[in-house]
């Protein structure tokens, strides 16, 4: 689908409640077929932007007038060079004379201590907390070529068509939140990230199967600041050049025998 960015003239709004409209937005965006990958709010000028993909900047206005009445003044196709300058260095196009398959890597995330972290911080504080989780993650999808599925309340499920890439999101995902602590974000968020592979069944753009279930069981698995994906997995990324290692066998719930792991780190073979 089409990029777009829209630009909203918010004089006196707080970073709260823009965040919060944001939020909003997200509850909404699969009704419309509206994909919203990040925000940007300039406090001192009173604006805020979205970046969305849409079929047409019709149905992004429909979400930002159903979800909160804030109307965007301006709203303007863009490429992804365009954003670049946000972003960061977005992956090569796929050479257009490419097959796709219905093979998919399916990837799921999961932000620890949630449920602990809304009791202690209260709603709004936790909602622009989410909303920076949200971003960090969501540029890595950009960046990587993966399509959010669906935000899941605290973690994104999201599908590729390469292995490489899932995993190379999933690195870029931990790198994010390390930086964030690193540059002194608080409190500390602790991502895990659980992928499997297979051919997912597609319906109205939302993925279901035993690809699925498998990923997101992976992904409650995993420990705070760990990537672990399936054996499917681990052997398409060693051929691609990632670094897998054995994590043992875990307990999934839903399944009747305990299922082999792998970790992925850091650094390529």
């Amino acid at each position: 689908m089409p990029l777009f960015m829209d630009r909203h003239d918010l004089p006196g709004a707080t970073a709260e409640q823009v965040a919060q409209a944001h939020r909003s937005d997200l509850g909404l965006e699969a009704k419309y077929g509206v994909q919203f990958l990040s925000y940007w709010f300039d406090a001192d000028n009173g604006e805020a932007f979205c970046l969305a993909r849409a079929r047409r900047t019709e149905d992004m206005q429909a979400v930002h007038r159903e979800s909160h009445g804030l109307i965007a003044n301006e709203v303007i196709g863009v490429s992804e060079d365009n954003v670049l300058r946000f972003l960061g260095k977005i992956a090569d196009p796929v050479d257009p004379t490419q097959l796709t398959s219905a093979f998919r890597t399916i990837l799921f995330t999961d932000l620890k201590g949630s449920t602990t972290l809304l009791q202690e911080l209260g709603e709004s504080a936790y909602m622009v907390l989410l909303t920076e989780h949200d971003l960090i993650i969501r540029r890595a999808l950009v960046a990587s070529r993966g399509r959010e599925v669906k935000h899941t309340g605290d973690g994104i499920m999201a599908s590729f068509d390469d292995v490489a890439h899932a995993l190379e999101c999933a690195a870029a995902v931990q790198v994010g939140f390390e930086a964030r602590t690193a540059g002194g974000g608080t409190p500390e968020l602790r991502v895990r990230i659980g992928m499997a592979a297979g051919e997912p069944v597609d319906h109205n753009d939302d993925v279901f199967g035993s690809t699925v279930n498998l990923a997101s069981r992976i992904c409650d698995a995993a420990d705070a600041g760990q990537v672990l994906v399936s054996e499917l997995v681990r052997d398409l990324g060693v051929k691609k050049g990632f670094s897998l290692v054995e994590a043992g066998e875990r307990v999934l719930r839903g399944y009747p025998a305990p299922t082999r792991v792998f970790e992925l780190l850091r650094t390529l073979a």
